[in-house]
């Protein structure tokens, strides 16, 4: 099997696990399974980040530069904050979710016996105002149904506080299955890209006497606080956050609102809404690019944020880039992503720690 062909196993593979955020356990105990043969060490902090060790030139030279690699495990989600006394659940979002993506969408809540399947319920649209049909139904008049027949009931399977995340296929499609589809490839793509990078490195090791720090973190869509503990306890030099961005490529978007292309390389920030990206790196990450002939692209819109908005201010600063894997549908149950795209990441970001001299401060 072909590299790439393992990187989309794993990449399914982490699609499919149970990981909103809180409760990246199970993505973790996943990752965690893979690093004794992918790193030199590695350790799991208090909060739940992972973070693994790989130590490239002379391992007896003192003098050696910190470089952190970040992805987020965790995804968007539901909680529960109510038991309804005719057996449903009211649920509030966590991370940013659209409305719109929520109605009649199968999903797993977790609870006190294990994972259990439910459905976002609603009124049909024979049932609806006239004037209401073609709105997205607000949150609060939105119910989980998990087959109950009253409150005593649901208590048997969830409580106030449960979590749950979209229920959801992934699959190849397209022409010559260029394309995936699945839930939570934000950030399961930059994980699965961070995995075979560190399979890479740890076969063919760089000469530069680095400290390369592969960074698994937790809690990124309520906050970004994992990101912001473990770059505090590593103080690195440099960061590059592998993630997904959302694109706008619809026929209806005006050109400079479309944000990036499927197809057409990995997407480098220049800015967004907390992070303006080390010019130097952005530079130094272009001309990798084209000294190796990946595709990369530029992001063409300021929106959201990611790790990036905590690590590159902790300490005393932190240069940090952010490299993007264009995705469509972001944070729905059917996230769209071009495999050349995820592909021409896992290619740039390994190029860039095999050449990192020239940008080191």
């Amino acid at each position: 099997m072909k590299r790439y062909d393992k990187d989309l196993t794993l990449l399914r593979e982490l699609s499919l696990l149970f990981g909103p955020s809180g409760c990246e356990g199970e993505v973790a105990d996943t990752i965690e399974r893979a690093l004794p043969s992918l790193c030199d060490s590695y350790t799991r902090d208090r909060m739940g980040n992972l973070i693994a060790l790989i130590r490239t030139g002379d391992p007896e030279k003192k003098q050696r530069r910190k470089v952190m690699i970040s992805a987020h495990m965790d995804e968007v989600g539901v909680m529960v904050s109510e038991l309804c006394e005719d057996g449903l659940l009211r649920f509030d979002t966590v991370g940013g979710i659209d409305v719109s993506v929520l109605e009649g969408r199968k999903i797993t809540l977790e609870g006190a016996c294990g994972k259990i399947s439910g459905v976002i319920a609603s009124k049909a649209i024979h049932h609806k105002e006239r004037k209401d049909r073609n709105k997205p139904t607000p949150m609060a008049k939105l119910f989980i149904d998990i087959g109950a027949r009253d409150r005593a009931e649901a208590e048997g399977y969830v409580s106030v506080g449960s979590f749950g995340t979209f229920d959801s296929e992934f699959y190849r499609f397209g022409k010559d299955g260029a394309f995936v589809k699945g839930k939570a490839l934000d950030d399961r793509m930059g994980c699965a890209a961070m995995i075979s990078v560190m399979s890479s490195l740890m076969g063919d090791r760089p000469k530069a006497d680095l400290d390369l720090y592969f960074c698994f973190t937790v809690r990124e869509e309520i906050g970004l606080s994992g990101a912001k503990v473990v770059a505090q306890r590593i103080a690195p030099e440099l960061a590059i956050v592998l993630e997904s961005t959302a694109v706008a490529d619809l026929p209806d978007t005006e050109d400079a609102k479309r944000v990036a292309e499927l197809g057409a390389g990995g997407a480098l920030s220049v800015m967004d809404r907390s992070t303006i990206y080390d010019r130097d790196f952005l530079a130094f990450a272009r001309w990798i690019a084209e000294e190796q002939a990946i595709p990369v692209q530029l992001k063409k819109y300021v929106s959201g944020g990611n790790d990036a908005g905590s690590i590159h201010k902790s300490g005393v600063g932190v240069r940090t880039l952010a490299l993007s894997v264009p995705t469509r549908y972001l944070h729905s149950p059917a996230c769209v992503a071009s495999v050349s795209d995820y592909h021409s990441v896992t290619r740039l970001v390994e190029a860039m720690l095999r050449s990192m001299t020239p940008v080191l401060p």
